[in-house]
């Protein structure tokens, strides 16, 4: 059974006392690798204006960072996400139509700058992805998640839709699935969110950053400029008339081999050495 009360985002929980008021969102760069946390615990790491802003600033900041070649975006606690704050939800209450566009909007630009950062995301969840952590899941290059985690687009169960996030979830999940899993609104558990392809691994909580570590091992070992260019042609190719893509990708490969990286790739392959991008 999931249950249902373990997974909400509380105003009420004790505060933990260690955290410096004010930071909704952290970032540390270690390296090459970028770590974005989710810092409320207290309520879940739950989304509210605060967080919004921070994670897009945040994230578009990274794409300025040329030393980064992935980031990991985890949340800090028990619970990777746990949707929308209650506080926040309460404010919407007295919003215009016109302020709840714009209110709307600010978190489908945060959601945007994740989707088209130009370094590979990976997503460390834990414990709960409902509703809008449900969209960080799908925004995400690489969704890897506790085995036990709870996952629902639960947004219909209070009167509302997933509406920002629906590009990126139905991107990643197909309409299929958003058709039975959006109307209905109920929670599923990490099995079924790899079955449908909204995550890519699971794993038991205490792998889960082993985990994590290979997938970044994975991606430190291949070319900077190449992941980012793969990135951008997954983009590039779903958004072309099939006909256009004869070009667009001959130019793309192209580019590719001709470069400083793809030299050295190749260079490194056939003379069966480690590429000097190897991490």
């Amino acid at each position: 059974m999931i249950d249902d009360n373990a997974c909400q985002a509380h105003p009420d929980d004790a505060q933990k006392p260690d955290r410096a008021m004010g930071a909704a969102v952290n970032l540390k760069i270690e390296g090459s690798v970028a770590r974005v946390t989710l810092d409320r615990p207290e309520v879940r790491n739950a989304f509210n204006a605060e967080v919004i802003g921070e994670l897009r600033e945040i994230f578009e900041q990274l794409g300025e960072h040329k030393s980064v070649r992935a980031v990991v975006l985890s949340g800090e606690g028990t619970v990777f996400c746990g949707g929308a704050d209650v506080n926040w939800m309460r404010d919407s209450l007295a919003l215009s139509f016109d302020q709840n566009v714009a209110d709307a909007e600010h978190m489908s630009l945060m959601f945007r700058a994740i989707d088209r950062c130009p370094h590979p995301v990976v997503a460390r969840i834990h414990g709960a992805a409902l509703g809008g952590g449900c969209g960080l899941a799908a925004v995400c290059d690489i969704a890897v998640a506790a085995d036990d985690t709870v996952f629902g687009f639960t947004e219909t169960k209070l009167g509302i839709i997933p509406a920002v996030i629906s590009p990126f979830v139905l991107a990643k999940i197909g309409r299929s699935q958003a058709r039975a899993y959006f109307l209905t609104g109920e929670r599923f558990h990490a099995d079924r969110a790899k079955e449908i392809g909204l995550v890519h691994r699971i794993v038991p909580i205490a792998q889960l950053d082993v985990e994590v570590e290979s997938v970044v091992g994975e991606l430190l070992s291949a070319g900077p400029s190449a992941v980012a260019a793969a990135k951008q042609l997954i983009v590039d190719v779903s958004d072309t008339d099939y006909d256009a893509t004869l070009t667009l990708t001959s130019n793309a490969i192209a580019r590719q081999r001709t470069s400083a990286e793809g030299q050295e790739g190749l260079r490194a392959f056939l003379e069966r050495r480690k590429a000097n991008f190897v991490e």
